[in-house]
């Protein structure tokens, strides 16, 4: 839904950009109908967890515990629904303070009433599931009261019919979107999982999972890039500025770069260090350092991927990368990760070492169609885009495709 939630990314960028504020709140409805949508089909997958997960052979009590779980859950995904398609508007406004701050508010509430319920009262997953609706709940209305209360002008004037025009090449670009954003989601958590089948699988597991905890933390900062490189992008696209557009991506790019080689290197030098906290393992720690090269790079090349992903989606390119991560994460990376892990006997270092050059071919695809981008034509189709999607005749859309 993530991923769904972000063809908005392209669209109210490119709408704000072009002045035509007036959109974004149609954008928004829009996919608040395709993303409940799919919040009511995913949600059958709650009501039957316990069921799926005994069919998959998981044991009877954790079965059980996760299907009661998951049922309590179901507000949540619908608070998903609902808030990601409101992240999407406010960011194209660039109104991204307030977000912060009612999300501060949130992890407060949320520290506390978690600490009341799951430990004072004693109240287990279901108080956990409690506090986590709760918490999103109040992060929905604390926004839609946001933007209720006219802070966004012309960007929201009410409920419309609007919504439902065009549905159907909203729904393509949010597919597009949510099958770009997933692929590369489930690629680092098959790397995981491939290590489960390793000889002294606890060890490799254990180990991975530190470095990908680490590789985490060290993107969050890219992903605010990607963030921000997204709505510049399409803002300057939209305004007809391909210059502007181009030199932000080069910023961006060049930002994520240094800051990539910055925490590789402390990374590097601090390499047999770091391992003991995450883990008291002797056979832990000596593998963690035997793969902090790999992480190293892993972080640097995990540092500019997403700035190029929020260049694609400022652009509306989600259905062309869909298509580059299928062909070089599961058609290359994926099957040279394995053979070199389980073929090579080069196990935990050989699947990441195979799965982080589908990594590399994607980043340097990536690179080499912007490189050869014509912005100019990138505004234009920008503007094409705006005036189909915001009301205008097929005449003046035409006119402008041309």
């Amino acid at each position: 839904m993530l991923g769904m939630g972000s063809a908005l990314e392209t669209l109210c960028g490119q709408a704000f950009g072009a002045g035509r504020v007036d959109m974004l709140g149609i954008y928004m409805q829009r996919s608040w109908v395709i993303v409940i949508a799919t919040a009511l089909l995913l949600s059958l997958l709650y009501v039957f967890a316990k069921q799926i997960l005994t069919a998959i052979g998981q044991t009877a009590a954790i079965a059980e515990a996760a299907g009661v779980f998951a049922v309590w859950m179901i507000p949540q995904l619908f608070a998903y629904a609902v808030n990601f398609p409101i992240q999407k508007f406010l960011q194209a406004q660039s109104k991204i303070m307030a977000m912060a701050w009612i999300s501060s508010v949130a992890l407060v509430l949320h520290t506390v009433f978690s600490w009341l319920l799951m430990l004072k009262l004693g109240l287990g997953l279901v108080g956990a599931a409690v506090v986590l609706n709760s918490s999103w709940w109040f992060i929905v209305v604390a926004q839609l009261v946001y933007i209720f209360s006219g802070t966004c002008g012309l960007a929201w004037t009410g409920l419309s019919f609007e919504a439902f025009r065009n549905l159907w090449a909203f729904v393509r670009l949010s597919l597009a979107s949510a099958v770009m954003f997933c692929l590369e989601i489930w690629y680092f958590m098959a790397l995981i999982l491939f290590a489960g089948y390793l000889k002294n699988a606890e060890v490799s597991v254990d180990a991975l999972s530190i470095c990908m905890n680490i590789l985490g933390l060290a993107v969050m900062i890219a992903f605010g890039l990607n963030a921000g490189v997204s709505v510049r992008v399409s803002n300057e696209l939209g305004a007809g500025h391909p210059r502007n557009a181009k030199f932000s991506l080069v910023v961006a790019v060049t930002t994520s770069t240094v800051i990539g080689l910055l925490l590789s290197l402390i990374l590097i030098i601090f390499r047999n260090q770091y391992p003991s906290l995450f883990s008291t393992s002797s056979q832990v720690k000596k593998l963690v350092v035997e793969l902090t090269p790999m992480l190293a790079l892993c972080i640097l090349i995990n540092s500019v991927q997403p700035v190029l992903s929020g260049v694609a989606i400022g652009a509306g390119w989600q259905i062309a990368v869909a298509y580059i991560n299928i062909a070089c994460y599961y058609l290359f990376g994926v099957p040279l990760g394995l053979i070199l892990g389980f073929k090579f006997d080069l196990g935990v270092m050989g699947i990441w070492s195979g799965m982080m050059s589908g990594t590399v071919v994607q980043t340097c695809v990536l690179l080499f169609m912007i490189y050869r981008t014509n912005w100019n034509t990138e505004a234009s189709l920008a503007e094409a885009r705006i005036k189909k999607w915001g009301g205008y005749k097929d005449s003046e859309v035409n006119e402008i495709e041309k």
